[in-house]
């Protein structure tokens, strides 16, 4: 493990409190989780199971996105992104009105989106175009809320926002082995079906729903099918732990999708618990547990080695959902449900404790880092070279 230099590690500091932003927004919208699963909550509130639902993508899913964007931008206006998102995630928490935080969601989202083009302008890509394209699925998200429209009819705004992104990063990478030659344009065909069932669900919720759920199943299959994460999960250490996370990620999704597609909309019930769940829990909160190793050391320029405690929470993760979705919600068994629930938030919180006192004893064995190297000293005399 290299050390990381004084310079490095300052400019990781200065990220940190958007960091902390977005790990406030986890918190709270685990306490509104337990809120709605009817357990004991440390804060109680009637605002925040309102906003359970924005806070955690946006505020805290959104914020992570952004400022790994902007990271990889370098310019200091970029960081203006997860500054709104975390700013208006937090404000959520707040008795203000609701109109101050849905405004700096959706100045966030807008700025995501503005990254994105720069990044256009520097190189255009298909997986550029993906997670571009889930960034405007965010905007529209942020603004339908401003307008008034609730949670349940704006999701699959929330869904595309996420699945492109990730979907966009992954064939990023997919690209380092040999793709044939018709699998970027497939990719692409996905992506464009999922951003147009998206919006045919705010004119014709029953085709668009089910529009949205055939375009999940496709792109799902176009993942696992071309995907590194197959190769990698006859490997040890990280990289089966990555691997693994991401094809239970892509089961997730799909399970999402069927559901979808077989039962049309669902906007409340034991069956948009499932598809919401599936999709954020699942394949969202698995696709972070899998590139957290590799995307906060490059954020924060602090290590995160692997841990086989992050493969516990992993799974403790995936087994409590599955009591969760399979028995609990689509069983209508409220006991499993509940259970399920309250294991999603212990799995989540032991992945984060987990990865930070693993971060903490990395940092601590690591070398002590070379100083910046000093300019060099000017000589009062004109014929020194220097």
């Amino acid at each position: 493990m290299s050390p990381v230099g004084p310079a490095a590690r300052r400019a990781g500091a200065r990220r940190a409190p958007l960091l902390l932003a977005a790990g406030v927004c986890l918190l709270a919208g685990l306490d509104a989780a337990l809120v709605l699963l009817g357990l004991p909550a440390p804060v109680t509130s009637d605002r925040l199971p309102q906003v359970h639902g924005v806070l955690l993508v946006l505020g805290f899913a959104g914020t992570l996105v952004a400022l790994e964007r902007a990271v990889a931008l370098g310019a200091r206006w970029s960081y203006l992104a997860p500054a709104a998102l975390g700013a208006g995630g937090l404000l959520l928490l707040t008795p203000v009105d609701l109109t101050v935080p849905r405004l700096l969601l959706v100045a966030g989202t807008a700025l995501l989106t503005a990254l994105y083009v720069r990044f256009w302008r520097r190189q255009p890509s298909a997986a550029l175009l993906a997670q571009a394209a889930g960034a405007v699925s965010a905007l529209g998200a942020a603004l339908l809320w401003l307008g008034g429209l609730d949670v349940p009819r704006m999701l699959p705004w929330l869904v595309a926002f996420l699945v492109l992104t990730i979907a966009g990063e992954r064939l990023e990478l997919a690209r380092v082995a040999a793709l044939a030659p018709r699998a970027e344009p497939a990719f692409l065909a996905c992506a464009g079906a999922v951003v147009t069932g998206v919006v045919t669900t705010l004119m014709w919720p029953a085709t668009g729903t089910l529009l949205l759920g055939a375009a999940l199943l496709a792109l799902v299959a176009w993942l696992v099918v071309h995907d590194v994460a197959r190769r990698l999960l006859r490997s040890t250490g990280l990289p089966r732990f990555t691997a693994a996370c991401l094809l239970a990620g892509y089961a997730w999704l799909g399970l999402a999708g069927a559901l979808w597609l077989l039962g049309g909309p669902a906007v409340d019930g034991s069956r948009y618990d499932a598809v919401v769940h599936a999709v954020f829990l699942g394949f969202v909160m698995s696709m972070i547990m899998a590139h957290a190793p590799v995307i906060l050391p490059a954020v924060l320029r602090r290590p995160l080695p692997y841990h086989p405690g992050l493969a516990v929470a992993a799974w403790l993760l995936h087994g409590s959902l599955a009591l969760r979705v399979v028995v609990g919600d689509l069983r209508d068994v409220r006991g499993a449900w509940q259970l399920g629930g309250a294991l999603n938030i212990a799995a989540v919180l032991l992945f984060v404790l987990t990865a930070a006192a693993s971060s903490v004893a990395a940092t601590r064995r690591a070398p002590a880092p070379a100083p910046d190297p000093a300019p060099a000293p000017v000589s009062a005399d004109p014929r020194d070279p220097r």
